[in-house]
């Protein structure tokens, strides 16, 4: 394959995108190319992209706005506040928290979209921030595209998977312009409390770092936990941002709609840098949003999307745990972390995570992520999605099952 380099000898590729996280994703994509080649029934567990649709409503409210024909301008043009305001009623009932959706809201095209420009708005090149480790990819491709240092803080299981806040450094905390969270947690499927989070307030204010919290899982606790924002603590908006997402929670994956809300400033930065590269989110997406997330206030005792997937991982894990593989069961998302399973054969070598992860496809079709996608700290784990319904998921149980008794092995 030729490389992309003109009679210069210039290439046409940015180094930026050798940071741009893991390239395991685009091995996993290929493992899965090369098995659907093979003609194998697979079950992806790989990707968290729910497998439900939005409520007949909301489908409803998108194709109707969908059929007007004022719709098609540049959304900017638009007003954008009935979701913004919907957003922050949102905000109120279920955090309790008051939010002037004008100057203390931006709307993205998901969280991803903000998660992968705010530190281009609020850090200069030459800057650091303080980034999960196992994180979500984005977190550290973010910093590598705006020229700003990531300062890890392992994330271990005998710390509940939570920054050692004592562990960080003076010269780290004065070094880093902000620190970002995520609870519940992607990949680890972690939960934090207030108390953590007043902890971690209070450094940060000791040092001005912003604290920035990743709030994509707010409605998908298990076992009667509900996730708290970060925003609920007093004088948190002066500290604090933290992104929303209609992804996982509404099942709106595909429409690519989220926000941001917290501190005036560094909000209006993220707003300022958008207004520079996009038109903002369809119109109709946002109506549909808004539908959404009435129905979530009207109805509060109504089911959240957690409840789904704390079924799914109950009827998942004890399947395992019939089939020899024992996990400890996650609080929230739609993840289980899963330490390697101990197999009962030898491949001649020691396991790690991307070497089951590709034989486990190659020989049951369940797909699954290393863990070492996410960071060093994901080494010796994989990541599991409960994206498939109940009746997949005990059939992938059993193949799994069978893969670690050696029953299923390819050559």
């Amino acid at each position: 394959m030729k490389e992309d380099v003109g009679h210069s000898g210039k290439t046409w590729r940015s180094e930026r995108l050798s940071a741009l996280g893991s390239s395991i994703f685009s091995e996993v994509a290929a493992w899965k190319a090369a098995a659907a080649k093979d003609g194998a029934d697979m079950i992806d567990l790989g990707i968290g992209s729910p497998d439900q649709p939005p409520a007949e409503s909301v489908r409803r409210a998108l194709a109707e706005a969908a059929l007007q024909s004022d719709n098609y301008a540049y959304p900017a043009t638009k007003d954008s506040m009935p979701f913004k305001e919907a957003a922050a009623a949102w905000m109120k009932h279920r955090f309790g928290v008051m939010v002037d959706p004008a100057s203390e809201m931006v709307t993205l095209l998901g969280s991803q979209d903000g998660l992968a420009h705010l530190a281009m708005s609020i850090c200069d090149p030459g800057d650091a921030a303080l980034l999960p480790n196992p994180g979500y990819p984005i977190y550290a491709g973010s910093l590598a595209l705006a020229g700003v240092e990531a300062i890890l803080m392992p994330l271990r299981e005998e710390n509940g998977y939570l920054p050692d806040l004592d562990a960080i450094s003076e010269e780290d905390w004065q070094r880093a312009k902000f620190i970002l969270l995520n609870y519940p947690n992607n990949p680890v499927s972690a939960i934090a409390d207030l108390t953590f989070f007043e902890k971690v307030l209070a450094r940060a204010k000791d040092y001005g770092v912003l604290v920035v919290h990743d709030l994509a899982y707010s409605e998908m606790g298990f076992d009667g936990n509900e996730p708290p924002s970060i925003l609920q603590l007093p004088g948190a908006s002066e500290q604090a941002v933290e992104f929303h997402s209609m992804s996982k929670s509404f099942n709106m994956a595909g429409c690519r709609i989220g926000f941001l809300t917290g501190n005036r400033e560094a909000v209006g930065a993220l707003r300022e840098l958008k207004a520079n590269i996009d038109y903002g989110a369809f119109y109709p997406v946002q109506q549909a949003a808004v539908v959404a997330l009435r129905e979530a206030m009207a109805a509060p005792h109504k089911p959240k999307a957690g409840k789904l997937y704390e079924r799914r991982r109950d009827l998942f894990l004890d399947a395992l745990r019939a089939e020899g593989w024992d996990i400890k069961p996650p609080k929230a998302t739609m993840f289980v972390w899963a330490p390697l399973p101990k197999m009962t054969w030898d491949r001649g070598e020691a396991w790690t995570s991307r070497t089951i992860s590709q034989e486990m496809l190659k020989a049951t079709g369940v797909v699954v992520v290393p863990g070492e996608a996410f960071g060093t700290e994901g080494e010796g784990y994989v990541r599991i999605a409960l994206v498939e319904d109940e009746s997949r998921l005990l059939e992938a149980a059993a193949r799994i099952g069978r893969f670690i008794r050696g029953e299923l092995v390819i050559d």
